[in-house]
């Protein structure tokens, strides 16, 4: 594998989203099986609220050495629970192993080629296993803050959908964070800001991912900032390689 480095300098900014990391763990909660892949796991920050160390693996993947170190010494201090466990790489160096739940949480939009990513990851799929996949939404609301942390798209529920691994059935479709979307509307029309201020993080987290967590259902999540998708391999279908 060659050397990756991670150029986005978002990470420590979102880590503290802990309204927002919280409701995503809500709706992620169902799918968590024993047996976890975080593809693209950073340093952990979104892992602290997604593992809950009832599990009996939950494998943070990470290219970047950097960022794999401080997870390393995150589960070293008992800052992540003693589940997890880091693997430096990506999913092809991953061929022989496979998992109840596969995560790419803000990952997919960073990777070139995501219909062969997400095929590949679906190999490492058990059956009655979930793949889920969480992504910014809307190519139109694509801005400068995108373009500098290496996004190379963002997703529509349609351009998410055309993405759905072969053998894999989809379960859920939906955007969330209808509240932020209006936030990131304005940032594209007026702000056109290339990072977000840790205040501008706070307020968001704070009081317009809340309001979300009202208005999303009352929507039926028609509406939203982020993109979510989740797949599941039938019990009876093997796995292909």
């Amino acid at each position: 594998m060659s050397q990756y480095t991670y150029e986005g300098s978002e990470l420590d900014l979102f880590a503290d989203a802990r309204v927002w990391k919280s409701n995503l763990q809500r709706q992620l909660a169902p799918f968590l099986g024993a047996e976890v892949l975080e593809v693209g796991a950073g340093f952990g920050g979104t892992t602290r609220f997604l593992c809950k160390g009832n599990h009996q693996r939950w494998v943070c993947l990470e290219p970047d050495d950097t960022l794999a170190s401080r997870l390393a010494a995150s589960i070293a201090d008992g800052s992540l629970p003693p589940c997890c466990q880091v693997s430096v790489g990506t999913t092809a160096d991953l061929s022989d192993d496979s998992f109840d739940t596969i995560l790419y949480i803000d990952v997919v939009e960073h990777i070139e080629h995501d219909a062969e990513e997400l095929a590949r990851a679906a190999t490492l799929l058990k059956p009655g296993g979930h793949l889920a996949v969480l992504s910014p939404a809307h190519q139109w609301l694509y801005t400068p803050f995108d373009q500098s942390i290496g996004h190379f798209r963002r997703y529509s529920k349609r351009s998410l959908a055309a993405l759905s691994p072969p053998g894999l059935d989809r379960v859920r479709l939906r955007y969330l964070d209808t509240a932020g979307l209006l936030a990131s509307l304005g940032n594209r029309l007026v702000l056109k800001s290339a990072m977000p201020s840790p205040r501008q993080i706070v307020f968001w987290d704070r009081y317009l991912v809340r309001a979300s967590r009202v208005l999303d259902p009352c929507l039926n999540y028609q509406l939203g900032k982020s993109v979510l998708g989740i797949w599941k391999r039938p019990m009876s279908a093997p796995r292909s390689v």
